[in-house]
């Protein structure tokens, strides 16, 4: 709180100034770190992403569905490694926008911003359909294939989550809570179940976690492209940096537990269906391929517990999605490389709510033109790797950006050297590989929306650079030497990142 000077001789004393805070700043030290880890894990969203991709991703790999899960965890590990680093030296809802753009380049750091938001707007489709799927499905099964139908229960769900979002990251952190525990839970007492028990489908052989099921380079990065998308979304926890105690630390290490925890429920669940279903069983499946396999382990009550698995990972990574595209829309309004509106925050709960708002308008626009797609399974499929091609984009970057952040500091230390310099460029460079690749084997519609919603982005950022934004004239760079100076004051730099006072940092966190 400020105080201001009395105007009256009789009494001096300080009276509190009742203003409202700066209409550009986020509410500060609202979430902790096991905020920071829920986040993160209801960002990857375990049971929908399953339930959206599982049967795309069985189709594409075959068997090797869990092979590509792994060797994408691999190197989103290292892209989960440049996120913490660079939001040690840089704390900012923007995220990958502004250390990319602090470190490459202003205007690669804008593509960066504007690929999560476009990826995160057609989210708002392609995650509100399996919320209103799953609803019909519980309550009202032989609506469950309107798509109309879906999209108008989706539209409430993002409403209700999108009012939440407003109220702030306090009370959005205590509906993570219930809703990612009780989803958490479903997922692995099924999961565990099912692998004891077995069933009609394959017998589980070690050879799905190598690289030889896959057909090629083009199989491997196609499967690849999707298992992105499984793992899309624990960076929530850099998108609320701001508004986290400790944030440096915090943040970071909430976003690699995020990958970890989600990497071992994608894999369990990804066994238990090719081990559980039949072929024909999976190739039918659609978004429907937890409910079958919740019945097929345990009949009456199994299906049913796994579509409310379903909605609530659903309504959950709505929330965070939302959390992710209005912080960065926030950042870059403040930075006024977007309209300057979007960059306020509500005067008392200290929430981007224009931002937000503007988002709910796009998305519902966005519900109404999905319905010329056809049905929910199409519109799945071209949603799903659109938004793999924009999440490669912006994970790239971010991976490019720590080494050249800490290009002065990388030989200090083999772990400096291997955790902040070869994983991390070692997983930029897989996204772009697989970026390049899949280009190839995409339809028409999947490249409009994933290669155009990205290219639209260069109309704001020609205005805005020809208006002379002071984003764009490349002002102090992102230097990790100011890594030090956080030791100093947070004991969160390079030099107790991996040995520390006792051995121990990031690794004994980890």
């Amino acid at each position: 709180m400020s105080f201001q000077s009395a105007a009256t001789p009789s009494d001096s004393r300080p009276v509190p100034d009742h203003r409202p805070v700066p209409d550009h700043r986020l509410a500060s030290d609202v979430l902790g770190r096991f905020d920071a880890l829920v986040m993160a894990v209801a960002g990857t969203a375990p049971a929908y992403s399953l339930a959206a991709t599982t049967t795309a991703l069985i189709a594409t790999a075959g068997s090797a569905g869990p092979a590509a899960l792994l060797w994408c965890a691999i190197p989103m590990l290292g892209i989960a490694f440049a996120f913490s680093y660079l939001g040690r030296v840089d704390v900012n809802a923007g995220a990958s926008y502004s250390w990319v753009g602090r470190t490459l380049h202003p205007a690669l750091g804008f593509l960066s911003g504007w690929a999560l938001v476009v990826s995160a707007t057609v989210f708002m489709v392609a995650g509100s359909l399996p919320a209103g799927t799953a609803t019909l499905s519980l309550f009202a099964p032989d609506l469950a294939d309107s798509t109309p139908l879906a999209t108008a229960v989706g539209a409430g769900w993002f409403l209700l989550m999108a009012g939440l979002v407003v109220m702030g990251a306090r009370i959005t952190a205590h509906a993570q809570w219930i809703m990612t525990g009780v989803e958490l839970a479903i997922l692995l007492f099924v999961g565990v179940v099912a692998l004891v028990r077995g069933g009609a489908g394959r017998a589980f052989d070690w050879s799905w976690l190598g690289l030889g099921h896959f057909d090629g380079a083009q199989g491997f990065a196609a499967a690849a492209l999707l298992a992105a998308f499984y793992f899309w979304g624990w960076d929530v926890t850099a998108n609320l940096s701001e508004e986290t105690r400790n944030s440096r630390r915090t943040s970071g290490l909430g976003g690699l537990l995020g990958v970890v925890m989600a990497f071992l429920i994608f894999e369990m669940i990804t066994i238990a269906v090719n081990t559980v279903l039949t072929a024909r069983q999976i190739d039918h499946g659609d978004t429907q391929i937890l409910t079958l396999l919740g019945d097929a382990v345990l009949p009456g009550w199994g299906g049913k517990a796994m579509i409310l698995a379903v909605i609530l990972s659903t309504v959950a990574t709505l929330e965070t999605t939302l959390i992710q595209v209005t912080r960065s829309l926030f950042a870059m309004g403040r930075d006024n490389t977007l309209p300057a509106a979007l960059g306020r925050s509500h005067p008392t709960r200290r929430t981007p709510w224009v931002a937000t708002a503007t988002v709910v308008v796009v998305a519902l626009a966005l519900f109404i033109g999905s319905n010329a797609l056809g049905s929910v399974g199409t519109i799945m499929s071209s949603a799903l790797e659109a938004m793999g091609l924009q999440i490669c984009v912006y994970y790239a970057l971010a991976g490019f950006a720590v080494v050249v952040a800490y290009r002065k500091l990388l030989l200090r230390s083999f772990g400096t050297f291997f955790f902040v310099g070869v994983w991390p460029l070692a997983g930029a460079v897989f996204m772009s590989w697989v970026f390049w690749k899949s280009l190839p084997t995409l339809d028409t519609t999947t490249l409009a929306v994933g290669l155009g919603a990205l290219g639209l982005g260069l109309l704001p950022m020609a205005y805005y650079w020809m208006s002379g934004t002071p984003f764009y004239r490349r002002g102090p760079r992102l230097d990790a030497r100011v890594a030090q100076e956080m030791d100093d004051k947070f004991g969160t730099g390079l030099e107790t990142a991996h040995t520390g006072p006792r051995g121990g940092g990031m690794l004994t966190d980890l």
